[in-house]
């Protein structure tokens, strides 16, 4: 199906370009973001970076470092003093 859509001049360069870097068409960059997007829900209602908790924006690095313990709360010597000021 043939659409019309209305573009920035810069978006459209940087689409075109990220096309071409890529070897592909711009017509298939663009059915692949709509594809991502749709695939994607939580993409649709991303809040503003200044609504998203901390949570969120370390989403992608939850995990990624190990403490070497596997469960600090498990370790006597981790809660000693907590919930004490």
């Amino acid at each position: 199906m043939r659409i019309t859509a209305d573009l920035s001049d810069e978006l459209f360069r940087r689409a075109k370009a990220a096309a071409a870097l890529r070897g592909r068409k711009f017509k298939d960059l663009i059915e692949e973001g709509l594809l991502l997007v749709l695939e994607s829900p939580d993409v649709l209602y991303k809040k503003s970076r200044a609504e998203r908790s901390l949570f969120d924006l370390m989403k992608g690095a939850c995990g990624v470092v190990s403490s070497g313990v596997n469960d600090l709360a498990s370790n006597p010597k981790h809660m000693k003093s907590f919930g004490r000021d």
